[in-house]
């Protein structure tokens, strides 16, 4: 029976009880209480289902509060009939039996100390008053300066050092009254931590959680089992400093791999109980690619429900759902060298680097060792292998995940290199290249670089990477009509694009480049016929032959600088003209 599609539905019970359609990754708990440590920290990108599997633990383990009164009993068990886990006896039994402390920080943004202070204090006090009429009606098991201090607590009133032993306290008060260790959730542990650092005010906000933490998950006999979920692991020297119960599993990780986003087996069940035609090849292109452990694929869930949701329709739907600024700065902020990689992986070409999983936060957008961690950890780039190096260090061949994903970076390549290079003026150029309008494109090729490529500073030593980076933006977005290859030697100063058509009657296309020595004329003659050597020598035209391409146009472009000198050949007609 077809079921309705939620987005933005984080609580369980609510999807379960809504009769929504789930994804059914109960296993999850199996896997934890298998290969879990005491602490457990998972991180994955945003909108991976994170929150809704830490609600599925609570509605599993939690213990409804009326059920301590032997008077009312509430059973929860009704949640679960259907799913996974409850084909395994073993694990079932512990269905609704532990007290559960659940938190998420993922709204804390705040500007200042003073404020993120008091919204974490209000949450805080949210699980104490939830827990208020429990613990009041068996304060006599609890000493009167610990009902005391409950109090202040469950008011917001309790000092800072109350506070940051506030979840070791409640954990202490819940185990002493309900005689069963306490499970403790906690959702976006980090969210304060990216506020904390842009805003100015980290130091505070380190020391504050490390004695959260430290507090309630390290040596605490009245612990059962802690999960955290977070986007990016901090460093040991941070807020998990000493913390040697953690376990932590990120995306090279292997264990639950499986257990955030959608498999392609999900991905088919889905789409068959919507009953939405659509190409299985088609959404597995746009949607999925991200690999966790060392050999999971998994879909973007996010992009998966919206595009069932939205009949079908296969568009950039995770990438609109918050602001990519932060993307935008740091590829923006990046060596010309980050830029040229970014232009590589938009290619296909793999890119190997060395991924720690573990980030020090201030200085992280600006910092080129960290870049390609974020980006992947943030779900902007994947890996097509990894290495396990040492403690939460991957050799990784990089790769970009999806078409969804790609779209991105095609808007953020062609805004960051230059603001004046507005849409219109790109599809125009494009179209006057792939059309064999050889002047148009010479003089718009032209012009934009001597007008509107001030953005970039031209490196004496290497400005072809100026070039490389705007046309792979530039020719990015002709994926799903050109095979666009690109063979690049480093140290000569040039490198190649060919473009082949899917459609063999339009033109076939080779871009060579060439840096000349200097600006003077006859420096740039020896570039130009150095280009079309090349060109000959890789036999370019022959391989385009080779794939039934008869219309061929090859431009050579030397460059020194902002300084151009085009010349093309058009084939059969074979005409040579000079534009600029």
């Amino acid at each position: 029976m077809k079921k309705q599609l939620f987005t933005g539905v984080s609580d369980y019970k609510a999807l379960i009880e809504g009769n929504y359609y789930y994804v059914d990754k109960t296993l999850l708990i199996k896997e934890l209480l298998t290969v879990g440590g005491q602490a457990t920290l998972i991180c994955r990108p945003r909108r991976f289902g994170k929150t809704l599997n830490l609600s599925m633990l609570r509605h599993f383990f939690e213990k409804p509060i009326q059920n301590y009164d032997q008077q009312t009993v509430v059973d929860t068990s009704y949640l679960f009939m259907n799913t996974a886990i409850w084909q395994e006896p073993q694990y079932r039994v512990l269905q609704g039996q532990s007290p559960v402390i659940f938190l998420t920080f993922k709204e804390v943004k705040e500007s200042s100390w003073e404020a993120a202070r008091e919204k974490l204090a209000f949450l805080i006090a949210g699980e104490y008053k939830r827990y208020g009429r429990l613990i009041e009606a068996n304060a006599y098991l609890l000493d009167p300066a610990d009902f005391e201090i409950f109090n202040r607590l469950r008011e917001e009133r309790g000092s800072e050092t109350h506070v940051s032993q506030s979840i070791k306290f409640l954990t202490q008060l819940l185990h002493a009254i309900t005689k069963q260790p306490v499970i403790v959730l906690l959702d976006e542990y980090d969210s304060p931590i990216h506020a904390a650092c842009t805003e100015g005010y980290y130091d505070k906000m380190v020391n504050f959680m490390r004695g959260l933490f430290t507090a309630g998950f390290k040596d605490n006999e009245h612990l059962g089992r802690a999960v955290l979920t977070g986007i990016l692991r901090t460093a040991k020297e941070g807020i998990f400093s000493g913390l040697n119960n953690l376990s932590v599993c990120t995306l090279p990780s292997d264990y639950f791999a499986d257990k955030f986003g959608f498999v392609s087996q999900e991905v088919d069940a889905l789409i068959k109980n919507q009953e939405i035609a659509i190409s299985p090849e088609d959404i597995k292109n746009w949607y999925n690619g991200y690999r966790t452990g060392e050999d999971t694929l998994v879909y973007n869930p996010w992009s998966i429900i919206e595009c069932a949701k939205n009949k079908g329709r296969l568009l950039t739907y995770w990438v609109n759902t918050s602001d990519n600024k932060i993307i935008k700065k740091i590829i923006t902020n990046s060596s010309m060298q980050v830029k040229k990689e970014l232009g590589d992986l938009l290619l296909g070409a793999p890119l190997n680097k060395v991924i720690d999983d573990a980030f020090v936060f201030p200085g992280i957008e600006n910092s080129q060792t960290a870049l390609w961690g974020l980006l992947m950890f943030s779900g902007y780039i994947t890996y097509s292998q990894r290495e396990i190096t040492g403690d939460g260090v991957y050799n990784c061949t990089l790769t970009i995940p999806n078409k969804e994903i790609k779209a991105l970076y095609k808007k953020l390549l062609v805004s960051i290199f230059d603001e004046s290079l507005k849409t219109v003026t790109h599809d125009y150029m494009v179209n006057a290249l792939l059309d064999g309008k050889t002047e148009m494109f010479s003089k718009m090729l032209s012009d934009f670089v001597m007008n509107s490529m001030s953005f970039y500073e031209f490196a004496e030593d290497e400005p072809e990477k100026s070039y490389h980076i705007f046309f792979m933006g530039l020719l990015a977005f002709l994926e799903n009509t050109y095979a666009i290859r690109s063979n690049r030697e480093s140290g000569t100063g040039r490198f190649d694009i060919m473009l082949i058509p899917s459609d063999k009657t339009k033109f076939g296309i080779v871009l060579e480049f060439k840096k000349s020595d200097s600006n003077k004329k006859a420096a740039f003659n020896r570039a130009i016929n150095d280009a079309f050597k090349q060109v000959e020598a890789s036999h370019y035209v022959s391989e385009l032959h080779a794939q039934s391409v008869t219309k061929i146009i090859t431009y050579a472009i030397a460059f020194r600088g902002k300084e151009l000198v085009i010349k093309y050949t058009v084939s059969p007609a074979l005409v040579s003209t000079k534009s600029q």
